[in-house]
């Protein structure tokens, strides 16, 4: 399965560490969003006006509680279907 097969409701994980671009509402340039490895569920699934044929995904990222964190949009290259990273709490995930 690719990226691009997913849905709605799937699950990902973060292939790297995801940082604000400057394009979160009160958020700070270069904070960092989602470690790498940490699970996310897909919310949405759109498209860039300027780049119709390019896709992106909105994640909810879990926090250290297993709580959905904010909305972040993530290109196809910021996610992956299984975690291949030792995440932010010290785990290996493999799914």
């Amino acid at each position: 399965m690719r990226i691009e097969d997913l849905d709605i409701g799937d699950v990902v994980y973060a292939a790297h560490a995801i940082t604000d671009d400057g394009s979160m509402p009160n958020g700070m340039h270069g904070q960092v969003l989602a470690e790498a490895g940490a699970r996310g569920v897909i919310t949405m699934i759109g498209h860039v006006e300027e780049q119709p044929e390019r896709s992106v995904y909105i994640v909810r990222f879990e926090d250290r509680e297993m709580n959905l964190g904010t909305p972040i949009g993530c290109w196809p290259e910021d996610l992956r279907l299984e975690s291949r990273y030792e995440n932010a709490w010290g785990r290996f995930e493999f799914s």
